[in-house]
């Protein structure tokens, strides 16, 4: 059995959920609404106030599916009562994000700001200019928009300058040395 897909998911107060035939999941809570379709295999019941997920048999597709549904729904029912956020940190001379509406302007060393523009149900902060916080209710979409601004400029190994997620750690390399 699988640990993670054997763990029933707690229905906090103010969030509703529910499952259609189909294995469509829609959950409803106070920061908002999400809508998956999962595995059409996979069993999803609602009892009393937890979703408990199971697998209709120990196929090798089922076993694997089967703990990823059950954090696919734990995913949806914690983004609609706290929400995702993902924070990023800007290293090096002359790096800066600025916020402009809903589009987040970047200065990176290019010859131009770097535009980038929020998914729908994502939001940017920015508390210095410095820190870039991506927040949302979908942790794919939080997660996709964050990667993305990360593309622009990851960090090298020799000074540690580009984009990198808070408390990631940048693997350092020694430069040239003299003779």
């Amino acid at each position: 059995m699988s640990r993670v897909g054997r763990l029933p998911i707690a229905i906090p107060a103010g969030v509703t959920v529910t499952v259609s035939p189909e294995n469509v999941v829609v959950v409803k809570g106070p920061k908002g609404e999400l809508t998956k379709a999962v595995c059409k295999d996979m069993n999803i019941a609602i009892e009393e106030n937890s979703i408990v997920v199971t697998r209709p048999s120990d196929v090798k597709e089922h076993r694997a599916l089967h703990g990823l549904t059950r954090a696919l729904i734990n995913n949806m029912v914690v983004g609609v009562t706290e929400g995702y956020t993902k924070t990023l940190q800007l290293v090096g001379v002359g790096y800066r994000a600025t916020l402009k509406g809903n589009k987040l302007n970047l200065n990176l060393g290019f010859s131009h700001p770097v535009e980038v523009e929020a998914l729908e149900g994502v939001t940017f902060e920015t508390p210095d200019a410095n820190t870039i916080n991506v927040k949302g209710i979908d942790k794919e979409k939080v997660g996709a928009v964050a990667a993305d601004i990360r593309s622009w400029r990851k960090p090298e190994p020799y000074k540690g300058k580009g984009i990198k997620y808070a408390g990631e750690v940048i693997r350092r390399k020694e430069g040239k040395t003299g003779k």
